[in-house]
C-alpha cells in the first residue's frame, strides 16, 4: 500500500486531533509487543497504526477506551457514603453531655397502664 496519510483516515475519525493520539497510542502498543492487523510491508509502527485505522481492522472506539484506561492513575470505585448522622437538637454539637434514660420493664408497664386512651367523637361510635 502507498504511504497513508490522515485524509484516508478522517473519514474513520473526524477530529485529526484524537486520530493522532489514538494512532500514536496504537504505535505504542505495537511496540510494546501487541499483535498488528494488517501486513508490515517494512512500514514502521505510526505508519502502520494509521494503516490499521484507514483499513478498519482496529476499532478507534476501542483505541480510545484503551487510552483513556492507560492514562487513569486512579480508578475510582463505587462505594456507598456513610451516613451522617443528624446532631441531636440542644446538645450544642457536643456528643459527651448525651445521657440515655434507661427505663425498666415494670416501669413501661406501669406507663402504659397508666395511658388513658382518646376519647371516641360521635362520628366514631356510629
Amino acid at each position: 500500500m502507498a504511504r497513508v496519510t490522515v485524509e484516508d483516515c478522517i473519514d474513520k475519525v473526524e477530529n485529526r486531533f484524537d486520530l493522532v493520539l489514538l494512532a500514536s497510542h496504537r504505535a505504542r502498543m505495537i511496540s510494546s509487543g501487541s499483535a498488528i492487523t494488517v501486513n508490515r510491508d517494512n512500514d514502521k509502527n505510526p505508519v502502520v497504526a494509521l494503516r490499521e485505522v484507514a483499513e478498519e481492522t482496529v476499532s478507534p472506539g476501542d483505541l480510545k477506551e484503551d487510552l483513556i484506561h492507560s492514562l487513569q492513575k486512579y480508578t475510582e470505585v463505587d462505594e456507598p457514603e456513610p451516613e451522617a448522622v443528624p446532631m441531636i437538637p440542644g446538645t450544642g454539637g457536643s456528643d459527651d453531655n448525651v445521657v440515655m434514660d434507661r427505663m425498666s420493664e415494670e416501669e413501661l408497664l406501669a406507663g402504659l397502664q397508666g395511658l388513658v386512651p382518646p376519647e371516641q367523637t360521635e362520628e366514631e361510635e356510629g
